[in-house]
């Protein structure tokens, strides 16, 4: 399914991708020089360690270094992600099943909160659950789906309130050196053991009218993979 949605995101020019190697577990990637270190994927994994599944993505600089710049304004802002999309349904985390691509975002965005229940995330990077959907109206070909207005589907009980199908869990998050780590308890995550992953960093933005869609991803810094086709695999950490 998301060697479908991967077709736009790769077509957008927004990034050179490079051949790269899996094991089991991991994803590997050989450094790339056109994408700014601090969101040039070298490997991401996911493992599970103990009653936690540990989300890693190490880059060839300073992760989380590299932050978009303030606008003032909510409409046309912009958002840097580390992302690893997974074949997860997204029934796992709290959504109505088969919705679209499920994946957890460490998102940096310093003009908006999307916590839940009116909490304050702006200036620090924090995790989200997203569903993604193919979007030609994209720059990356891709958008996190809108709840259409006068709809009322499943959302998890962390849900911002906001008209997209993302999720605000307060996950432990910690940025060290070249390396972001997300830890999420496995009784979170249904179906997680053995489920196929990738990682991508990318920018988000939102549309500037406020209309569907609502956020886009308008520019694919880096697949880890190099064609979004999941091949890491969710093992337990060696």
């Amino acid at each position: 399914m998301l060697g479908r949605f991967a077709t736009g995101a790769l077509a957008a020019g927004t990034a050179l991708f490079w051949l790269t190697t899996a094991s089991a577990h991991s994803i590997k990637a050989e450094p790339a020089e056109a994408v700014e270190a601090a969101f040039d994927i070298i490997e991401t994994t996911i493992v599970t360690r103990g009653d936690s599944a540990i989300f890693t993505t190490r880059v060839r600089g300073e992760a989380g270094k590299d932050k978009p710049d303030a606008t003032g304004r909510f409409e046309g802002s912009s958002v840097y992600a580390y992302v690893w999309p997974t074949s997860l349904d997204s029934g796992a985390i709290g959504f109505d099943a088969g919705q679209g691509i499920v994946a957890l975002a460490v998102t940096f965005h310093p003009d908006f909160d999307d916590a839940v229940k009116g909490g304050k995330n702006r200036h620090v990077w924090h995790p989200h659950w997203v569903v993604l959907a193919e979007d030609k109206a994209c720059g990356g070909g891709l958008k996190v789906i809108d709840i259409p207005e006068g709809t009322t589907p499943k959302v998890p009980e962390t849900w911002p309130g906001v008209p997209l199908l993302i999720d605000s869990p307060q996950y432990p998050t910690s940025f060290k050196g070249d390396t972001v780590d997300v830890a999420i308890p496995l009784s979170l995550i249904g179906g997680i053991k053995g489920a196929a992953f990738d990682g991508v960093t990318a920018g988000l933005k939102v549309n500037g009218n406020l209309h569907a869609p609502l956020l886009c991803v308008s520019n694919v810094f880096k697949v880890a993979s190099g064609d979004l086709s999941l091949p890491g695999k969710v093992v337990p950490a060696e």
